[in-house]
């Protein structure tokens, strides 16, 4: 599937936009996941934080992610509310979507690392991205989840 890669800040969002970033997080977070959590932290919202929105040639979002800077939810510099439309699993978009978002963390923030939060169940997909475990498994909003790193130099 080609799509558009858009790399923004939140008040580069058009209101379609947001709309679609919104609806694709709460449609695999709070509905897929059955996870009512706040998903509104108000951290899209920091003048660092990039957005980063896969877009299909129907125009619809169907990849995204946040890419936050350092000291907002760890020390370094973090990547999460990583994620693929239902309808666009299984061609390799979240390891295109990650990719972009690596390049954009180390660009961004080049001597800081990058720390994630992932659930535990994808933690082979990040580690084949060059992510280390380095918390054990913990619970968030009742999902197993552990602390990765990816460093760099």
């Amino acid at each position: 599937m080609s799509l558009t890669w858009l790399d923004v800040g939140f008040s580069e969002l058009s209101l379609e936009q947001l709309y679609g970033v919104l609806q694709l997080r709460v449609d695999v977070f709070v509905v897929e996941q059955n996870c009512p959590y706040p998903e509104l932290d108000g951290k899209d919202k920091d003048l660092q934080t990039r957005h980063l929105l896969g877009i299909n040639p129907q125009k619809e979002i169907v990849a995204y992610c946040r890419i936050l800077a350092p000291q907002i939810s760890y020390p370094q510099a973090s990547i999460g509310r990583v994620a693929v439309a239902k309808s666009a699993r299984g061609q390799g978009l979240a390891n295109q979507l990650m990719q972009r978002a690596i390049a954009i963390a180390k660009q961004r923030w080049p001597d800081d690392h990058i720390q994630i939060g992932a659930q535990d169940y994808l933690r082979h997909f990040y580690q084949q991205l060059g992510f280390v475990v380095n918390s054990d498994v913990y619970l968030e909003d009742g999902i197993p989840h552990l602390d990765m790193l990816l460093t760099y130099s």
